[in-house]
């Protein structure tokens, strides 16, 4: 059972990623039952020996196989398109996040708050210890609180890289004199990985992201002590 797990979506953090995986499930049943249909009717026209030496046209058949796929690119398309739109939303933020990259590690600057700044890097494989992951820990995690409207300005300093956490349904791209931003709400605590998604030179890889949720108290206790 764990071997598929590796096959599909990570969990869900947010309510977007819940959105985005919906969606995913939902096109691919659509997916699923065409190419199941096309297989059939491959199969079909191989193995029977049914032919139709004076056919000539066929109107109605011609306008179901042009109306039939339209409806079912309509059915994709809308809620791609409302995703589209919710993804780029930016509801009232409670705590903005600043992240900057660098060839090759993260700096976070947290807006709502004095001094509190500093930057990420990777855990050397050889300070690793046993409850550590390899190549995704790192040494400062980025604290946000659970059940909080975040919003995160995303810059680089250097080159083109890209913020990307999967299980929230976050990717967007850093890049030097440009800020995009992206928004999301956590609503479970836990630690979330991520990793830089855009090749952004030789240490592309060893540039992870952990994002660490915890409750409003504990987060507001860790700000206040920095």
């Amino acid at each position: 059972m764990a071997t598929w797990n590796y096959l599909g979506l990570q969990d869900s953090t947010s309510p977007l990623m819940e959105q985005l995986m919906f969606f995913h499930d939902h096109t691919m049943v659509i997916l699923i039952l065409i190419t199941s249909m096309v297989g059939y009717l491959m199969a079909s026209l191989v193995t029977n020996k049914l032919i139709n030496r004076f056919l000539l046209e066929g109107q109605l058949i011609e306008i179901i196989w042009t109306i039939f796929p339209a409806i079912i690119l309509i059915c994709i398309a809308l809620p791609s398109l409302r995703l589209l739109y919710l993804l780029d939303e930016v509801n009232s933020p409670s705590v903005t996040l600043k992240t900057i990259g660098h060839q090759w590690y993260w700096s976070y600057e947290y807006s709502d708050f004095l001094n509190v700044e500093f930057d990420s890097y990777m855990i050397p494989s050889t300070e690793l210890n046993l409850l550590n992951f390899r190549l995704l820990d790192v040494d400062n995690r980025t604290i946000l609180p659970t059940n909080t409207q975040i919003r995160v300005l995303i810059s680089a300093a250097d080159v083109i890289h890209s913020w990307a956490i999967p299980s929230l349904g976050i990717k967007a791209d850093a890049i030097p004199g440009r800020l995009n931003q992206v928004s999301f709400l956590m609503n479970r605590p836990g630690l979330f990985f991520g990793q830089c998604s855009e090749i952004c030179g030789a240490n592309h890889s060893f540039m992870p992201i952990v994002i660490e949720s915890t409750p409003t108290t504990n987060f507001l206790d860790w700000a206040s002590s920095h």
